[in-house]
């Protein structure tokens, strides 16, 4: 059974840093993908980023320049996420794709950015 799972988030004020982390678990096979996406109150889910099994990256607009996606191997990845504002104020779903389409998603963490 794949179960992925993220920690990290949490209470942080403006201009401030978080570090988001996101573990897979279980047999898994031919990872495309693992990244973020978010969720804000009363809005669409949309991607913040993701990095595929050969590192290459994809960046929101909205974050581009002040976070960064990592990982440690296929089923670790890493949000840095510096310069926040109000705005990054979500829930972050991490995401695993696989190169047949399906996916696995996590249960969310909640990042709140405020004075």
């Amino acid at each position: 059974q794949v179960q992925v799972v993220e920690s990290g988030g949490g209470l942080v004020q403006p201009g401030g840093s978080l570090r988001l982390s996101c573990v897979a678990s279980g047999i898994i096979f031919n990872i495309n993908f693992m990244g973020w996406y978010r969720q804000a109150p009363g809005k669409q889910r949309e991607l913040v980023a993701v990095i595929t099994s050969s590192n290459s990256t994809n960046y929101g607009d909205s974050v581009k320049g002040r976070f960064t996606i990592s990982r440690d191997n296929a089923k670790k990845v890493y949000l840095q996420m510096n310069s926040l504002k109000p705005e990054d104020t979500a829930v972050y779903y991490c995401h695993l794709k696989l190169n047949s389409g399906y996916g696995y998603w996590g249960q969310g963490t909640h990042v709140t950015v405020s004075s």
